[in-house]
């Protein structure tokens, strides 16, 4: 049986890593079933012998969705103790340990979260239809909006029209492609990486960009405000986005002028580095992570 199992739970794919090191990788969490059964499966999975201590970073946490009920899902598996959390906090952990700082992830979706000696903040994270600003899915969906302001004459004439023609073939179909289309947030998302190659040579691309930069900025001084953190607290960049070498000299260039003090650094780890630290979280992040005890 296995001392402890740390779990990562992403959509694309499941990470677990036992105490000896040993990794196990599964398929992802579907977060439209419910979350607790996948979870438990992957513990099982991966520790086919049992698991005393289980900690799980997970994606797509609802109400019902509890240390708890890991817990006793995992009963007759050995499990004593159960911590969980949101991935985003495993990211946070991850990047830069159990110090206060502030992390933001952004690739489909963004999420970012501060936190401080007793007080943890997370700013955006609200999907597609509310939220996400600066995301990838958020620049797709930007590039595509100035590209038909193009078409229509509402905007100033780009490249990224000539993107929507080759994807859509008539621009003015692209909405109800979109629409019935069910990947539609990864097919919007994917344009990103068409922006950023055109910035250098399309003013309207490049500014997507740097308005995307300043959202994830506003995201970043917002969260650092909320908490009370240092004044020099580093700030952690992860995600495809900013692989953009436009918005990151825009991100970059923005942080030093509203927070100055604040610099930016190296992640440390990844998600699955941060769940193996949520039983040791003596920061504001400790209000975030669940725990379940026999």
């Amino acid at each position: 049986m296995a001392s402890r199992v740390a779990l990562d739970g992403g959509q694309s794919g499941c990470r677990v890593r036992d105490g000896d090191g040993r990794v196990w990788q599964g398929i992802g969490i579907d977060t439209s079933k419910p979350r607790i059964p996948q979870l438990a499966a992957a513990v099982r999975a991966a520790a086919p012998e049992g698991a005393v201590r289980v900690l799980v970073g997970t994606t797509g946490l609802g109400v019902d969705d509890t240390a708890a009920a890991l817990l006793d899902a995992l009963r007759d598996h050995g499990t004593r103790t159960v911590h969980l959390a949101h991935d985003s906090v495993t990211s946070y952990l991850g990047a830069l340990g159990d110090r206060t700082g502030c992390v933001v992830a952004a690739g489909t979706g963004v999420v970012t979260l501060a936190a401080g000696e007793t007080r943890a903040a997370r700013v955006d994270g609200w999907g597609w239809i509310l939220g996400d600003a600066g995301s990838g899915f958020w620049i797709g969906r930007r590039a595509i909006d100035m590209a038909l302001r193009a078409y229509d004459g509402r905007g100033q004439a780009t490249a990224l029209l000539d993107l929507v023609r080759a994807d859509f073939g008539d621009p003015a179909l692209a909405y109800l492609t979109l629409q019935a289309d069910p990947r539609r947030v990864a097919r919007t998302a994917a344009y990103a990486k068409c922006v950023d190659e055109l910035a250098a040579t399309d003013e309207v691309a490049a500014q997507v960009l740097r308005d995307a930069a300043s959202e994830l900025v506003t995201s970043v001084t917002t969260g650092l405000g909320r908490v009370d953190g240092r004044t020099d607290d580093p700030v952690c960049v992860l995600g495809n986005v900013f692989r953009s070498a436009t918005l990151a000299a825009a991100f970059a260039a923005g942080l030093a002028a509203l927070a100055p003090t604040h610099p930016i650094v190296p992640a440390r780890g990844n998600g699955l580095d941060g769940a193996d630290l949520l039983d040791q979280v003596a920061t504001g992040l400790a209000d975030l992570v669940d725990v379940a005890r026999v």
